[in-house]
Order: structure tokens, then C-alpha cells, then sequence
């Protein structure tokens, strides 16, 4: 089972990798999720993302208290409106209707958790 842990903890982790260079791509997520799995299999790489200087508070806010900084806020409410206005140009209806609705239920649920 540790050896499954430690395989989904890595490819979590390859996925926050890639969000934190593609804008549109979430980052934290992934890196929860690979928080999760390393706990139960590696926890050293856990305190390595824990103790990264810009990702671990993230995380640790997350983990701690079920929160989302401001920033960080803004910042995906941005990202998932951008790529909204890009899916109209680029793909249009109908398309464009599913990135609206998820910029509503992804961006209202974000909105509302503790800062």
C-alpha cells in the first residue's frame, strides 16, 4: 500500500509541477493531494512541500484552518475568468457556456472559503 501512496504522491506532485508553469493549470491542489499520499508513505517529501517557501504555506493554510489566502484568491478567480474570455475565442458556444459554468461554481466556492 506504501508503494501505491508513494506512486500517487509523485504523480500528484508531477501535476502541481506542471500547474505551477501552465497558467491555467491549478497548482495547490495537486499539491495537497500529494501531501496526502506522501504522509502515508513518505513523510519526509511531506515536510519538503510543507517547508517549500512559497507552495507550504498555501498548503499549510489549507490543511490548518480550510483557507485561502486573498491573493491566492484573486489569482484563480483571474486565471478561470481568463480562460473563459480565451475558450469564447477560440472555441466559442457551446464550449464557452461550460468554462462559464465552471468560473460560477469554482470561482463561488473559492470566493466563500476562510482567508
Amino acid at each position: 500500500m506504501r508503494l501505491f501512496y508513494r506512486v500517487a504522491g509523485l504523480l500528484a506532485l508531477a501535476l502541481g509541477i506542471v500547474g505551477a508553469v501552465l497558467p491555467l493549470m491549478p497548482t495547490v491542489p495537486f499539491l495537497l493531494l500529494a501531501v496526502y499520499f506522501f504522509a502515508r508513505s513518505n513523510p519526509e517529501w511531506e515536510k519538503r512541500i510543507l517547508d517549500h517557501p512559497h507552495w507550504g504555506p498555501q498548503v499549510r493554510d489549507w490543511r490548518e484552518r480550510r483557507a485561502i489566502n486573498r491573493r491566492a484568491k484573486t489569482l484563480a478567480i483571474g486565471a478561470m475568468a481568463t480562460g473563459a474570455v480565451f475558450t469564447y475565442f477560440t472555441l466559442g458556444a457551446p464550449w464557452y457556456y461550460a468554462s462559464i459554468a465552471v468560473l460560477v461554481i469554482a470561482g463561488s466556492w473559492i470566493a466563500t472559503r476562510n482567508e
